[in-house]
């Protein structure tokens, strides 16, 4: 593995961890990752160009680093492998605030057209169809994903309907901006400021994600969620979007798919589960904060009037 180091990338003498495919190692007083490429490679030289952008304006960002091949990839042990530095504290947290400001900083123009994910209604009727098809095939023996499937299902085609609405109703030349894949709880910045989980997106996808990462979590109480809410003006299309987002159960299907490729245990999901009622509950406060401010879809056997 030094070796590998030394070669490609002109670093001598570094002590190194491994786990779980993921390789550190501290250089200089920075600390490295050397991980799995996880995005398809037609992505990269954007996903490069938009990290030195955020570097030459002092947006917070790691850094990725080439090779001396001049290329992004390395291949170690037949897999493919980025190496990138950070540039933050990695173990510090972005709040909920820290997004909104985060999320402004970078809109999205024609060059970057190929890291749109914004286009939700389409992308969730084709994850549900097929975690449909997963389920035909694959769920005979798991009986908590039996038992919880259908409940979830029913989330994700009121969050398409949701979403499509929202696009009929209230689109109106909406901006895209620096969004990420994927939002964990705690938000820590070694994720966040990863360019490999950059895309572009609408604003309500990183709230979005956040909101129900740190639900899940009890990292994130409604009073706060109140205080954000209260300072911040959606349009309206947004406010519909982000209820579309926290309708949709990524929560859910996450560990769905982890556990259908038997790659988790499925008692992973009943923490999910058990929270299903407080969860409704929850986004039924949150519904009607943002109704004061915004006209809003109604899915009626969730959204019901307040007492």
């Amino acid at each position: 593995m030094k070796n590998l180091f030394e070669f490609y990338y002109n670093l001598y003498d570094i002590e190194f961890k491994e786990n779980n495919d993921i390789i550190t190692f501290n250089y200089n007083f920075a600390d490295y990752f050397f991980v799995p490429l996880n995005r398809p490679k037609e992505d990269l030289q954007l996903i490069y160009d938009i990290s030195l952008e955020l570097l030459s304006r002092n947006i917070p960002c790691h850094s990725l680093i080439l090779n001396k091949d001049n290329n992004l990839i390395t291949n170690y042990n037949n897999k493919d492998y980025i190496l990138f530095k950070t540039n933050e504290k990695y173990s510090e947290e972005i709040s909920l605030f820290n997004i909104d400001k985060e999320i402004s900083k970078l809109i999205l123009n024609d060059n970057n057209s190929k890291l749109y994910r914004n286009n939700w209604g389409k992308l969730w009727e084709e994850k549900v169809d097929y975690f449909e098809y997963q389920m035909s095939k694959l769920s005979k023996d798991k009986k908590i994903v039996l038992n919880s499937f259908s409940y979830y299902l029913g989330l994700a085609e009121n969050a398409i309907s949701y979403a499509n609405e929202s696009y009929k109703q209230f689109y109106n030349n909406e901006k895209l901006t620096l969004s990420h894949k994927r939002i964990f709880s705690p938000n820590y910045a070694l994720n966040y400021y990863n360019p490999l989980s950059f895309i572009f997106d609408y604003i309500s996808r990183d709230i979005g994600e956040y909101i129900k990462a740190s639900y899940f979590n009890n990292d994130l109480s409604i009073n706060e969620i109140e205080i954000y809410i209260n300072k911040k003006n959606f349009s309206n299309f947004e406010a519909n979007m982000l209820i579309a987002r926290l309708l949709y159960p990524s929560y859910y299907f996450d560990i769905y798919e982890k556990v259908m490729n038997n790659n988790e245990d499925e008692t992973k999901l009943l923490k999910i589960i058990e929270k299903a009622d407080d969860y409704e509950n929850f986004l039924n406060k949150i519904y009607h904060l943002l109704i004061k401010k915004n006209p809003l879809l109604k899915v009626d056997w969730i959204f019901k009037d307040q007492q």
